[in-house]
């Protein structure tokens, strides 16, 4: 009897024990499943960064792409703006040169008769003539190179000779008279005046 209660008694102690080792070893395999779940979703979390980091710097490689496109488009557009304003602007000042000599030629008219007798119907005749190519070449924006008493400018000026002046105290270098009138369009001269300056 004593014996049987020894076993039982024995069997009872065992139980215990091996049940608090299964549960051990259960809640190691779970902490360690734990653990390989955090560290999966860790490795996970780390490759969406990378990921996104990589679209980031992709994303701004692309902004970058864009705005330079547009600026070159731009540049572009403005290029061939300017080429085609001064290809009309160099069309239109040639075909403007070949009809200054005939402005000049009725300026030369006029200035003569003031000298002699002509009837007054051809003075009117060529004063509207010349009235009109000064309207034509105002319309344009062709502007006469005709002044005197300024500085010399190479840029405006052609030096056919140089002479002391009647007043001396005119300096040197000065436009003492035109010979032939000089045009230009804005900033570009399409002909240089022909002048006499001052030594």
């Amino acid at each position: 009897m004593t014996k049987m209660k020894n076993k039982s008694e024995e069997k009872t102690n065992i139980n215990p024990e091996a049940q608090s080792d299964e549960q051990e070893k259960e809640q190691n395999e779970e902490t360690l499943y734990q653990e390989h779940e955090e560290d999966e979703l860790i490795a996970l979390l780390k490759e969406k960064d990378d990921q996104i980091e990589d679209l980031e710097v992709k994303i701004d490689d692309l902004k970058n792409t864009v705005l330079r496109k547009a600026a070159e488009l731009d540049n572009y557009r403005k290029r061939v703006q300017r080429e085609r304003s001064q290809i009309y602007n160099s069309a239109k000042a040639n075909a403007l040169e070949d009809f200054l000599s005939i402005s000049d030629d009725l300026t030369r008219t006029l200035d003569a008769t003031k000298e002699s007798e002509v009837p007054e119907s051809f003075l009117e005749g060529v004063t509207l003539l010349a009235d009109k190519f000064n309207e034509v070449l105002k319309k344009h924006g062709v502007k006469r190179i005709d002044e005197v008493m300024v500085p010399f400018d190479v840029d405006l000026h052609d030096a056919m000779m140089r002479q002391k002046p009647e007043d001396k105290s005119v300096e040197s270098d000065m436009v003492l008279k035109v010979i032939e009138n000089g045009y230009k369009i804005d900033d570009r001269v399409i002909r240089h005046a022909k002048v006499i300056v001052s030594e």
